[in-house]
């Protein structure tokens, strides 16, 4: 049993560091396409991000891993392959409540590890991204990436998801973590100053957390920021 959960714990950090890998490095090649030069003087601090998301991703795998096997081996997770097993209508709801409970999640920590000692110990990491890149949404000190490593494992013991939703909870969450850091706005000027996209977060809303650190502290969505007074808007330093 033992060597079965250190095989699924592995090869779900390949799994992780691949996504990673592939996912930024597109990304990274769309902006040297779109915005020629914006990484030219940031290749010390990609190898940097590079090297922390690796770090990272053994760390995100160790869980994943855990949670594959119990689910496969042990049947003790709510992850469910038939649709018929809950109502149709249930399967984007159930998208909708674990981006909302990560985001809440990711909000809460995220501002608790902007506390001083703490932001010194750990999230100092992910700050000396001066500017982020497509590389950097995974580079976290390992303490950090501990506390985002989890909460999705957790919540697949608890709320039924289907395997298919869950697959689209990570890919948002891959995708929006590389395009909120890349240093420009992928989403078009329209969705972003329109109404839904005031209670959503793109790289326009993200790029000023990494401005003025104090704000700004959500994921997905706007509704923490907003309900706690942490929200200050769009970063006025670039656009579409």
């Amino acid at each position: 049993m033992t060597l079965a959960i250190i095989l699924s714990a592995l090869a779900m950090t390949a799994i992780v560091a691949v996504r990673y890998l592939l996912t930024s490095g597109i990304f990274a090649w769309a902006t040297q396409r779109v915005r020629p030069g914006l990484y030219a003087s940031l290749k010390p601090q990609i190898r940097m991000e590079i090297g922390w998301s690796l770090a990272s991703a053994a760390i995100y795998g160790i869980p994943a891993g855990v949670v594959a096997w119990g689910w496969q081996e042990r049947g003790w997770t709510q992850i469910y392959t038939q649709w018929g097993d809950y109502p149709l209508w249930y399967a984007p709801l159930s998208l909708l409540i674990y981006l909302f409970l990560h985001d809440t999640w990711f909000y809460w920590t995220h501002r608790w590890m902007h506390v001083p000692r703490l932001f010194r110990i750990a999230h100092a990491v992910h700050h000396a991204s001066r500017p982020p890149t497509a590389w950097a949404a995974m580079s976290f000190h390992p303490w950090e990436a501990i506390t985002g490593a989890v909460v999705i494992p957790l919540l697949v013991f608890f709320i039924p998801i289907h395997i298919a939703m869950l697959g689209t909870v990570l890919a948002i969450m891959t995708l929006m973590g590389v395009t909120n850091h890349m240093g420009w706005e992928l989403f078009p000027r329209a969705l972003v100053h329109s109404r839904l996209g005031g209670w959503l977060i793109t790289a326009s809303h993200h790029q000023r957390h990494h401005e003025h650190y104090l704000c700004n502290y959500g994921l997905y969505f706007r509704f923490w920021d907003r309900l706690c007074g942490t929200d200050r808007g769009l970063s006025d330093a670039f656009s579409r």
